[in-house]
């Protein structure tokens, strides 16, 4: 038997030249703990049952008792007890007979991972003592009763992320005697933005209250002249989900001794969202093609996608920005760090980071999608999360930017952050991590360049505020909107601005000057384009409006091209040409209008229904080129949610979604979606066909489990058309 352990032990590890003990960066695995660790030679006559013995340990882990009460952490559906770190919490141990402090000597050991090592902060013992330090390790007896002692126990403001097993060891003359394994006393410890002393701390408790303790956001996407925003169920508290956000950090090979420091949780996590490089939770897909998974359209929440993923270990399909961010911040707000979901407007994908984006003209003056490379997405979603950042100057700390969707790479993978918001409204963009790559998001310019015959670039049109004009995120304690655009830059056209864009310059931001390009615009002629609001499936008109400031009449060549765009701006097919000739009088304003009918366009719509619309105008008499771009996305139907029967915790009631078919089709295969935190798990339910104009009704029976302010959240989902949701404010009454 003795033989055969061995050889296992030597298979388990290898022997390795560099390191002493294998990673240990998995929270889920465990070692083997002695019960009786003994100092030498146990004499024949001793008896473990003489000395002082726990019998139990009473967790106080429940939702109403103390220490989730205290900690915030009684949404959480899980049994064990959860705490914050650096703030004290109670347990009660129960000896065999009354402890004597003269003669009897005991303490905690709280345990991490495969190889706990002390230095590490994987093996914590906890001597008890008569005071509590703030912000350190420590325990003291608080109340002695019989058999019975209760400890306050205090954790470090510093200590790992994650699942401790706790035991207890008794010290006898002979040995340690310890407490058998037992999974009930394991102890989750997390981030504490109460705690003035941890790098997450957050001062202001409406904002605690939304950024970590709201399991309900918005997103906004649309455009910026047509904002539109969805429900996103964050669902943190949900059941297994905590372990889910843990096993992320697993799968990422995060060492445990790292899991105590926010800025590399961040990093890491944002390379483990998306599935490229290392097979993480989600398979971006911008295709429009959705074989084998869910369209990003159809989800209505991100507990869905961590349950499936930690499940079966494999990228859950498909995702698209906002579905990155939603996942990104359960996760965050899971594990106690403040986090908020960003869109930004006309966002800049810039493939070569210069700060400029090129959109090529061809002779007549029209985009050449061939050679146009750099694409401006209607919106980008990434994220937030507050901390300190102790590893750059004074001034950095608070909001940082994360983002888990696949761009670009940073040091060799598809991840990008933190990157200081501070930093990037300033232009210090020398600090890490990819803050250059952040502040192109938000600050490119478009330069409009028609390539001549002999292969010379001439620059015809600069936009300097096109890109990144709306910056917003949801309310504090509410579903509206709150423009943070000044939190990123400062006022186009200000000094500070182009102070900000020299330093970010001078930090290695590449950004070619305009008189390098020879560069004159026409500047006593202004064109506008406006669009009137377009719903899907009507015709809709669109202008372009001319203003000629000068004494001179012109006459301008204006051609309008009408293409269906991902949101990302890659165009999929141009569905609208338009050229024709416009006299311009002097000081005076001309507008032209412009029918698009929906048969020109409905063939080919994809889900976002986004219309992207280039104008550019060549007046004849100078030769000089105006131009304007400008993305439409089309209202959307909305689904109806009703309820049914008093909305009480623990009683039956019904909900019912209501959808009527706008379309001039019979839509197929069409898959509803519904759930509520605290009210429902997600149901998905298929209905083949739904015919023009005809209603679909789906009535849902559930029991909510928690009072209070809930959320539903509808999505319905098939190939002709997405992006149609519905959701409904439910106050469930105490019972």
């Amino acid at each position: 038997m003795s033989e055969t352990t061995s050889t296992n032990e030597e298979k388990k590890l290898p022997l390795n030249g560099r390191r002493a003990i294998p990673p240990n960066n998995s929270n889920d695995e465990e070692n083997e703990v002695p019960e009786m660790e003994a100092f030498g030679l146990i004499p024949r006559g001793f008896n473990p049952r003489d000395y002082l013995r726990v019998e139990d340990i009473y967790m106080f882990k429940e939702p109403h008792e103390i220490n989730k009460q205290e900690h915030h952490t009684d949404k959480y559906y899980n049994p064990k007890l959860i705490v914050r770190r650096g703030q004290p919490f109670q347990i009660q141990i129960y000896f065999n007979r009354p402890y004597k402090p003269e003669t009897d000597q005991f303490w905690l050991e709280y345990l991490m991972g495969r190889y706990p090592q002390q230095n590490k902060g994987t093996y914590i013992p906890i001597l008890v003592g008569n005071v509590l330090k703030p912000g350190q390790w420590g325990a003291k007896i608080i109340h002695r009763e019989n058999n019975s002692i209760r400890l306050s126990i205090m954790s470090s403001t510093t200590c790992i992320i994650g699942k401790f097993r706790l035991y207890v060891a008794v010290l006898t003359p002979f040995g340690i005697l310890r407490t058998r394994r037992n999974s009930a006393t394991d102890t989750y410890i997390l981030f504490n933005p109460w705690c003035q002393l941890d790098a997450v701390y957050l001062d202001d408790e409406k904002e605690r209250e939304e950024y970590v303790l709201n399991d309900v956001g918005v997103v906004f996407h649309g455009n910026v002249e047509d904002v539109k925003s969805r429900s996103w169920s964050y669902g943190q508290f949900e059941e297994n989900i905590l372990d889910a956000c843990l096993f992320l950090m697993d799968k990422a090979e995060l060492e445990l001794s790292g899991r105590g420091n926010p800025i590399k949780i961040c990093r890491v996590a944002s390379a483990v969202i998306n599935s490229r490089d290392d097979n993480g939770v989600i398979a971006g897909s911008w295709n429009n093609t959705y074989d084998y998974g869910v369209a990003p359209s159809a989800w209505t929440g991100s507990v869905d996608i961590l349950l499936e993923y930690y499940s079966s270990k494999q990228p859950v399909r498909y995702g698209q920005c906002w579905v990155f961010a939603g996942v990104f911040n359960t996760f965050l707000r899971c594990l106690g760090i403040p986090a908020r979901l960003i869109t930004n407007y006309s966002s800049a994908h810039d493939n070569n980071a210069n700060l400029r984006l090129d959109f090529f003209l061809d002779d007549e003056g029209k985009v050449d999608t061939k050679l146009t490379k750099d694409s401006v997405w209607n919106y980008h979603c990434w994220n937030e999360a507050w901390m300190t950042r102790p590893d750059l100057p004074v001034g950095f700390g608070g909001w940082q930017v994360v983002d888990g969707t696949p761009q670009e790479t940073s040091d060799g993978m598809y991840r990008c952050g933190p990157a200081s918001v501070q930093a990037i409204k300033h232009g210090h963009v020398c600090f890490q991590f990819d803050a250059p790559f952040v502040y192109a998001e938000v600050n490119s310019d478009i330069f409009y360049t028609k390539m001549e015959k002999n292969g010379t670039q001439v620059v015809e049109n600069i936009d300097t505020t096109h890109i990144g004009q709306l910056i917003v995120t949801k309310e504090v304690g509410g579903d509206g909107m709150m423009d943070i655009t000044e939190e990123y830059k400062f006022r186009e056209g200000s000094d500070e601005e182009r102070l900000a864009l020299e330093t970010a310059v001078m930090y290695g931001v590449k950004k070619q000057s305009i008189q390098d390009t020879m560069y004159q615009p026409q500047t006593d002629v202004d064109m506008d384009f406006q669009a009137q609001k377009a719903v899907l499936g009507n015709d809709f008109k669109v202008t372009i409006t001319f203003r000629n400031k000068s004494r001179n009449s012109y006459t301008a060549t204006t051609y309008l091209s009408g293409n269906i765009v991902f949101y990302t701006g890659v165009t999929k097919s141009e569905f609208k040409k338009h050229s024709f000739s416009a006299k311009l009088e002097p000081s005076s304003s001309s507008p032209f209008d412009i029918v698009i009918k929906s048969s020109e366009y409905m063939s080919d719509l994809l889900e976002q229904a986004s219309f992207h619309f280039f104008v550019t105008a060549r007046i004849n008499e100078t030769g000089k080129i105006l131009a304007v771009q400008k993305t439409i996305v089309l209202e959307i139907p909305a689904l109806r949610i009703k309820t049914k029967g008093e909305l009480v915790a623990g009683k039956e009631m019904s909900v019912i979604v209501e959808f009527t078919n706008p379309l001039k089709q019979t839509l197929e295969n069409v898959t509803l979606r519904l759930e509520g935190p605290g009210v429902l798990r997600t149901i998905k339910k298929q209905f083949g066909k739904i015919p023009m104009n005809s209603t679909l009704t789906w009535e849902v029976k559930c029991i909510p489990m928690r009072p209070g302010l809930r959320k539903l959240i509808a999505s319905l989902s098939c190939d002709a058309l997405r992006h149609v949701y519905g959701e409904l404010n439910v106050q469930i009454q105490k019972p």
